[in-house]
């Protein structure tokens, strides 16, 4: 996502297997952090660091990758520790992160602890940082529908050219970059921090990141919180093909809202009738691009978002609205900048996202196996099937080889806090109940009827005093038999742009915009 979505948003305010990777040899004493003032309008307090860590953890005094680091410190006198923040991805950078949550957890909460953001291995700030191939999603790509052999020759010639220059430019760097690897990373951090334990709060990957290291070191975890849950037993090829099929539902959601609200955007009271206007509207922008920028695939990145967020859901339907009616391409190009191009740094993100996924678990490297597969979800489920495969496809080609996933089932951990939402369409719900399960003692918190991927600290009064009473004093809900242990009910959707309306999302809108898509 661009930096102008974010900026958006905040304004809306005003308008399998056991662990593969050898355990890490004995480092070096951690060096003391010198933190810096690097304070923002709307976090002034934040602080900022870099530290160094191997970039093989097999061999600690061999060559050393830098970690940006991000800390607001803690105020109160019943210090609790450090508490890690990770927004997801892989390749989300979280030093802002840090600024948000201690500044949206109660302050009594927040001022216990020491607020610590990261940005991971190859993301953002730390060195190196990744960019495979700078403006690899500059418009206007090929259909991601492959209807044609020769669409399908383009995608896969962009694929192979992704994975390639990766190759070319990273070769030392690449076998590193994995969620093992990254986890030995966050226990740098806490020794470096001089915490005897860490506690941990992670979003969507990050929720993978976190469980894999408790899995690693269940002894030096204090407190752990997963939200929107990746299923760790669905690592990574399997988990994008049963998310196309999530989002497809997440997308006709969308679409059946838009219906709701005919009096404002005039396209039918039945959401199946929305839904064909929908792809008309597609169709044609396959023949000719919107403002000679989006195309059928720009326009599947541009209402992707709006399946992690029904924030954006206003702004969308606004642009949808203004195409089919007056044919007006403006609002469709701007919601594009605003949601769906990708920028300097979402090509970073993306060269981390695919160096971290392909090395993590072995993926097919026949690509008849693909072509099959994505046939068969996208009879089930059109909006992003195709999109999505072509989004991981360098990873049938991918030249550093690959691990096995980790086996995150864990029984020596303290109470770990679980919160998911039933209709999220980046990390289905069944997922979180997987989690819950591998971990044992954990407790699931569960938004009923929710869709958004996120959802702690995004306006869920219920959901958030949950999270408060954990990280206060490691109160956890008791549980009431079934899959879950506690059920919040989800916020309503939005209404049509308002002032009002734009007001009351303001505070989900400033997370998704930091938590970033396709994470």
């Amino acid at each position: 996502m661009s930096h102008r979505a974010a900026v958006l948003c905040a304004t809306a305010a005003l308008l399998a297997g056991a662990l593969t990777a050898a355990p890490a040899a004995t480092a070096a004493p951690a060096p003391e952090l010198d933190w810096r003032k690097c304070g923002t309008a709307g976090h002034p307090t934040l602080q900022c660091a870099s530290l160094s860590v191997p970039l093989d953890h097999t061999r600690p005094r061999g060559e050393r990758i830098t970690l940006a680091l991000s800390r607001v410190p803690h105020t109160a006198r019943g210090y609790q520790g450090p508490l890690l923040v990770n927004p997801g991805g892989p390749g989300g950078s979280g030093l802002t992160l840090a600024g948000f949550v201690a500044a949206t957890l109660p302050k009594k909460v927040a001022a216990q602890y020491d607020v610590i953001g990261f940005d991971p291995r190859g993301v953002g700030a730390s060195e190196p940082a990744l960019d495979c191939r700078p403006g690899h999603f500059d418009p206007v790509r090929p259909d991601s529908l492959p209807a044609t052999p020769a669409v399908e020759r383009a995608n896969l010639a962009r694929a192979k050219s992704f994975a390639a220059a990766c190759g070319r430019k990273y070769a030392r760097v690449l076998p590193h970059l994995d969620t093992v690897s990254a986890a030995h990373d966050l226990d740098a951090v806490r020794a470096a921090l001089g915490a005897r334990r860490l506690s941990y709060f992670g979003y969507s990957y990050g929720t993978y990141l976190g469980a894999v290291y408790a899995r690693l070191h269940p002894d030096r975890v204090r407190r752990l919180v997963l939200d929107s849950v990746v299923d760790p037993d669905d690592v990574w090829y399997d988990a994008n093909l049963r998310q196309d099929l999530a989002f497809n539902d997440r997308h006709r959601a969308f679409l059946a809202w838009v219906a709701e609200h005919d009096t404002t955007y005039r396209l039918g009271t039945d959401p199946e009738r929305v839904e064909t206007a929908w792809y008309a509207m597609r169709a044609a922008l396959a023949k000719r691009p919107a403002g000679g920028t989006v195309g059928a695939a720009e326009l599947e990145d541009t209402y992707l978002p709006g399946g992690y967020f029904n924030g954006y859901w206003p702004y969308l339907a606004q642009a949808f609205a203004a195409y089919v009616h007056g044919g007006d391409a403006g609002p469709l190009v701007e919601a594009y900048e605003d949601f769906g191009a990708v920028d300097a740094e979402g090509d970073n993100g993306y060269s981390v996202y695919t160096s971290v996924q392909c090395r993590d678990a072995k993926w097919p490297r026949d690509w008849a196996k693909w072509r099959a597969d994505n046939w068969q979800v996208h009879a089930k489920a059109p909006f992003m099937t195709w999109n999505n495969a072509w989004y991981n496809a360098p990873c049938a080609f991918w030249p550093a080889g690959s691990s096995r996933p980790v086996d995150v089932a864990n029984a020596e951990l303290p109470p770990t806090l679980l919160f998911q939402a039933t209709g999220d369409a980046a990390t289905p719900y069944a997922g979180a109940v997987t989690a819950h399960r591998l971990l044992r003692g954990s407790r699931l918190v569960v938004e009923d009827g929710g869709g958004n991927h996120g959802i702690t600290l995004s306006g869920n009064a219920c959901l958030d005093a949950h999270l408060a009473a954990y990280l206060a004093d490691g109160t956890v809900p008791r549980g009431a038999g079934g899959e879950a242990d506690a059920v919040c009910p989800a916020l309503p959707d939005p209404e049509p742009l308002t002032s009002k309306a734009a007001a009351s999302s303001a505070r989900g809108a400033t997370l998704h915009g930091l938590l970033g898509f396709r994470r």
